[in-house]
């Protein structure tokens, strides 16, 4: 008789105790699950950016941030868009068709962009990560050919990209530099991330 008194008792303490148990266990998962969501900086890190290029003169180079990585922008003179056909035989995908950063199709062209005159690149080598420097002169330079006609060289293992980004033949890169999407929302104003209208 005494067990039986004893025994709803029991469950009621069980059924508090497992009550107050699965309280406290959502109480410590949704902090926990919470932090497995996106921060708003990881949002915006990963954001489309605008830039405005309209104070970018020919010959000039601008540098933006998108997901972590630097994008330039460079207003090619017209000797700079001229030189890419000097380079097309000398590069190694004249034609951007490696796949290991796929080449939007609108910047599959000589000048890998929608306006000739305006390159967006990525600018971070394709052989080891690596930031190449500008080298936009001509002529023969300290580790470049005599008939350079201007473009990026890595510093770190020599690898040299013409104005368009493309790499040249029998260097360390696999590929050319990376076009990120982007799109044009104006004639001054540069979307980098999405390429919905391009």
């Amino acid at each position: 008789m005494t067990e039986a008194v004893a025994d709803p008792a029991r469950r009621t303490w069980i059924a508090i105790t497992c009550g107050a148990g699965a309280v406290g266990g959502v109480a410590v998962a949704v902090p926990f699950v919470s932090t497995l969501t996106p921060s708003e900086r990881a949002k915006a890190a990963g954001a489309p950016v605008q830039v405005d290029i309209s104070g970018v003169k020919p010959g000039e180079k601008v540098v933006v941030e998108w997901r972590g990585k630097p994008v330039w922008i460079i207003r090619r003179t017209p000797e700079q868009v001229a030189s890419l056909g000097k380079t097309e035989a000398q590069v190694a995908d004249p034609k951007s068709d490696r796949k290991q950063y796929p080449t939007p199709e609108y910047a599959k062209n000589q000048h890998r962009s929608i306006k000739p005159e305006v390159f967006v690149g990525v600018g971070i080598c394709s052989h080891l990560g690596c930031s190449p420097s500008d080298k936009f002169q001509t002529g023969a330079q300290p580790s470049l050919p005599d008939d350079w006609s201007g473009g990026f060289l890595c510093p770190c293992h020599g690898s040299t990209f013409d104005m368009a980004g493309r790499v040249f033949k029998n260097k360390p890169a696999p590929d050319n530099l990376e076009v990120p999407p982007h799109m044009y929302l104006s004639d001054t104003l540069l979307l980098i991330g999405e390429d919905k209208k391009a």
